[in-house]
């Protein structure tokens, strides 16, 4: 049995040059007297009063493919579906965008190629340039002999997951059969955790922004009939689809009881039609209950390990070389959650067959 690890990231080495020649987020510094890089990505991250040091520190874990060839070593995972991590390429201006994916994309192909049957990959659109070029780029990472689909995060083309405009990028990625992994960047504003939220460190926006994030998203999207139109799109929610699975049954009920949204004559699908046939989920929710909530809605069959590497990593620097806290929780919470007849599935067989691995 494969164990398949979906939600796992990698900074290739010219994103890394990229992030360094800037200056405002998201950048790579060093800020003395400390000499080690850090990583900066998130606005709130961006203040010397936080709670926390300004971003995180930044090693060859994030950059370098044999540091995730060994974390995979580590834990037992015989392939990874590698990915930009967040920001992606959301930030750059329209002129460069594109020519700046297509080299990252293919940064990425070769890195697969050194390790060939370990690793496949979700490519990154270059969703500030122009709808044709986005396209293009679609069209061109559906030849890629190891890419499997896209990353995206919540903001689309700057509008959301419910604007019009993205028809055509969901057409795209439908017709080439690509599967979008939805990941969440932008959190929440940070008035809602309070005066206080800055003494919690990371807390409040990772633990709960990110979750409610992906639940805004995907609600807009299905509120705007995106599935209605794109029946076939698939789309792999990060973090067991943040809260979604515990409020589905809230937000169908809001819609049946809307009389706007009931007056209308458009057949629409339900909530529940969607999480069935489009949604796939990731197993990072680190607990038994989230995955029993994930199962219930979509379906054991539609569960796919993740660990969000190089994220997360042990605090103590002596147990960098161990097993990983956050991963081992996953995969405690999967033989708990999940039935014995089910978990070579969510561990590995179902990204086999839903990803088409191995092809």
């Amino acid at each position: 049995m494969p164990i398949v690890d979906v939600h796992t990231h990698i900074y290739p080495p010219q994103y890394v040059e990229l992030l360094r020649s800037r200056a405002t987020v998201p950048y790579i510094r060093e800020f003395p007297p400390d000499t080690s890089s850090r990583l900066v990505i998130l606005p709130g991250e961006d203040s010397k009063d936080a709670s926390t040091s300004r971003g995180r520190p930044i090693g060859p874990e994030y950059s370098d493919i044999s540091k995730k060839i060994e974390f995979m070593d580590t834990h037992g995972i015989d392939i990874s579906v590698i990915s930009l991590a967040n920001p992606w390429l959301d930030f750059l201006p329209a002129s460069t965008a594109l020519q700046t994916a297509r080299e990252i994309n293919d940064d990425v192909e070769k890195l697969c190629g050194q390790y060939p049957g370990r690793l496949y990959a979700f490519g990154a659109l270059p969703l500030s340039a122009s709808l044709p070029d986005i396209v293009d780029e679609i069209k061109r990472l559906a030849t890629l002999p190891y890419h499997r689909g896209v990353i995206m995060g919540t903001s689309g083309l700057g509008d959301g997951l419910d604007d019009p405009k993205l028809d055509e990028v969901w057409k795209a990625l439908e017709e080439t059969e690509q599967t979008i992994f939805l990941h969440p960047h932008y959190g929440l504003p940070n008035e809602v955790y309070g005066p206080r939220g800055g003494e919690y460190g990371h807390v409040l926006p990772l633990a709960l922004g990110f979750p409610m994030e992906t639940t805004i998203a995907v609600s807009r999207m299905i509120l705007s009939r995106v599935w209605d139109r794109f029946t076939k799109l698939s789309v792999l929610l990060a973090h067991s689809g943040g809260t979604l699975p515990f409020l589905a049954g809230r937000l169908e009920s809001c819609i049946l009881h809307d009389a706007h949204l009931m007056s209308l004559t458009i057949p629409r699908r339900s909530v529940w039609d969607i999480l069935k046939n489009n949604i796939l989920l990731d197993a990072v929710v680190y607990s038994e209950a989230g995955l029993r909530a994930a199962t219930t809605v979509s379906g054991a069959d539609r569960i796919l390990f993740g660990t969000d590497n190089p994220f997360f990593p042990p605090l103590e620097q002596e147990a960098q070389g161990e097993r990983w806290l956050s991963v081992t929780t996953n995969f405690r919470a999967i033989e708990k959650a999940i039935g014995s007849e089910d978990v070579e599935g969510v561990l590995g067989l179902n990204a086999v067959r839903l990803l088409r691995l191995g092809n």
